[in-house]
């Protein structure tokens, strides 16, 4: 074998250098492209691998856990579960401020219940309405309007609106450590639904900036609609009639209405929520059910099995005997809202 020239040998070690130093930098572009921690509010623990770890083994293609993404479908609760709910549900608030705005209209709710109890901040007296009473309230102020009608009302309301007791605006209130799962799983394909018992009508003006929800992935109480045309302009009335609940045994018949695939990720932080959780877990292959458990009364509030808002009794019993995961919102979480 003849011998290199002299003048390539230089230029074969500069070469190997080069290829060397480029390698170097495409490894540190892929690491750094890497994400650090996607989970950064949640504590290390069983809960957080727990996450991980579905995330992973049901993304890989060649793991038998693997989900094709048109099934990756996710499911969360509202009230509770990516917002607060204490000490009232946050759209019971809005329809008092709406009763209050709308009295000098309606002289005779000055001496009709439950509007009598709103008008004199009796808070005692309107919880012991029951929920004809909470339903009479949400008939008279969320209906008589067009659908862009109500969209305003909700905007401006969420914008100057504050909770009584922690003075903040509502939309502050939602819970850091669950916007980053749902950014965690929407960045490996799964598509995110929020399934409540709340008002879709109500939900659809904010939760598409809040968490990166479109409208259209909303599935939530509503009243009924008529279409019309007044003055040739073609608009929606909303009706003083209920048209779907969506709570209890009614979210997966909304699921199933609405998305038509059964979800493989459910969340969610109630009683009210257990049946789309035994619906989940009913499906075949892999699935994950996560409740939160609302513990850190420091932080938040600690409630569970006598709660008039927000009960998790039943489910919480039924979640630990199948072995779902179950949040402790004191030792899971490293921070509650992004504030």
């Amino acid at each position: 074998m003849r011998p290199l020239p002299v003048l390539l040998v230089p230029s074969i070690g500069l070469l190997l250098c080069l290829l060397l130093l480029q390698n170097c930098q495409t490894n540190e572009n892929k690491a750094a492209k890497q994400p650090t921690d996607p989970l950064p509010s949640w504590n290390e623990g069983p809960r957080k691998q727990a996450l991980l770890q579905f995330v992973q083994e049901t993304t890989d293609a060649s793991n038998p856990q693997y989900i094709a993404i048109p099934d990756r479908i996710a499911v969360f609760d509202n009230d509770g579960n990516l917002w607060a709910e204490k000490p009232v549900y946050f759209q019971l608030f809005f329809a008092m401020d709406r009763v209050k705005s709308m009295a000098s209209e309606h002289p005779e709710w000055k001496e009709q219940q439950p509007f009598k109890a709103v008008l004199e901040n009796d808070m005692s007296t309107l919880m012991e309405q029951g929920e004809h009473g909470l339903l009479t309230l949400v008939m008279s102020t969320h209906a008589g309007t067009t659908t862009e009608e109500f969209e305003k009302i909700v905007s401006e309301w969420l914008r100057t609106a504050q909770h009584p007791q922690l003075n903040r605006p509502y939309t502050d209130l939602v819970y850091q450590p669950m916007l980053e799962l749902l950014t965690f799983l929407r960045a490996n394909d799964f598509k995110t639904f929020i399934v409540s018992g709340g008002g879709i009508e109500f939900m659809r003006p904010w939760v598409e900036e809040v968490y990166g929800i479109p409208k259209d992935q909303v599935i939530g109480s509503s009243i009924k609609t008529e279409f019309t045309i007044e003055n040739g302009i073609p608009t929606i009335k909303r009706l003083p009639a209920i048209d779907f609940i969506d709570d209890k045994a009614g979210k997966p018949v909304g699921i199933q209405k609405f998305i038509g695939r059964r979800p493989v990720f459910c969340s969610g932080n109630s009683d009210g929520d257990l049946a789309m959780m035994q619906w989940t877990a009913a499906g075949k292959g892999p699935k994950m059910m996560l409740y939160l458990h609302h513990t850190d009364e420091a932080r938040e509030w600690a409630y569970d099995r006598n709660s008039a808002v927000g009960r998790l009794d039943k489910g919480l019993d039924i979640a630990t005997n199948n072995g779902w995961q179950v949040i402790d919102m004191k030792k899971d979480w490293k921070t509650v809202f992004p504030f």
